[in-house]
């Protein structure tokens, strides 16, 4: 099994949490860095046994948020007149300096997570990873008899066939699904493919956080075993 070495020094530092990978070829242009007590330099790579030492810079310490987003709140690329996600943490000393991960739209609400961490992006949202995001759904008409089955066997939109969901139905128009990949729109486009609409769209659950008794525009920080559960499926601990 590859075990990723020998490994690119910029991406070792930032898997240990020194840094992010921009802000560790930083370090090593600085000269803070050392391979075995030698000077590192841009593009190095370094072994599993190797010795890497990080002069005068101490581990970041990483801050991971749930929030619960309201509708009517824009996650990325906000025009002039829209509430945007980073009006929020502007204006909130604790949430300074965190982002967004992954996308919410405009018109749906529900759970996000906010880091000041890069590396969890790619670790989350990569197609490759899989990790389970969960939403409660209620639509205009009553469901198809179907839904489920099409939807757990994978659905055509637009040319593209979506990956195997859970769904649960939990009424007439309602349903719960999850999904192990993130395509633009997916869930009101899957609805669309069957016919119908989308009335709410709440996304309640990403890997093993939950909203739990977060309402509409609260945020709690992760911490204990839950944070170290999300940092573990992401490759983080």
């Amino acid at each position: 099994m590859d075990s990723g070495y020998p490994m690119r020094l910029n991406k070792y530092l930032a898997h240990q949490g020194y840094a992010t990978r921009r802000a560790a070829d930083e370090l090593i242009e600085k000269g803070l860095v050392t391979i075995n007590g030698r000077r590192a330099v841009l593009g190095d790579k370094v072994l599993e046994s190797d010795e890497v030492v990080v002069r005068s810079k101490s581990k970041k310490r990483y801050r991971y948020f749930a929030y619960f987003k309201p509708r009517g709140v824009v996650t990325h690329s906000a025009q002039d007149d829209d509430s945007d996600i980073d009006d929020l943490v502007s204006e909130n000393p604790e949430l300074a300096g965190t982002f967004p991960v992954g996308r919410l739209d405009k018109d749906s609400h529900g759970l996000i997570i906010l880091t000041d961490d890069g590396r969890v992006t790619d670790r989350l949202l990569s197609p490759d990873r899989e990790h389970e995001k969960e939403y409660q759904v209620r639509t205009k008409e009553k469901l198809r008899a179907n839904l489920k089955e099409k939807f757990e066997a994978g659905v055509d939109i637009e040319g593209y066939v979506t990956k195997p969901a859970k769904v649960r139905v939990t009424g007439e128009h309602s349903f719960a699904i999850t999904l192990t990949e993130g395509k633009k729109h997916q869930v009101r486009r899957m609805v669309a493919a069957m016919f119908n609409e989308v009335k709410e769209l709440k996304r309640t659950r990403v890997m093993n956080v939950k909203l739990d008794g977060l309402k509409s525009g609260e945020y709690r920080a992760l911490a204990g075993e839950e944070l170290e559960t999300f940092l573990s499926s992401l490759g983080l601990r």
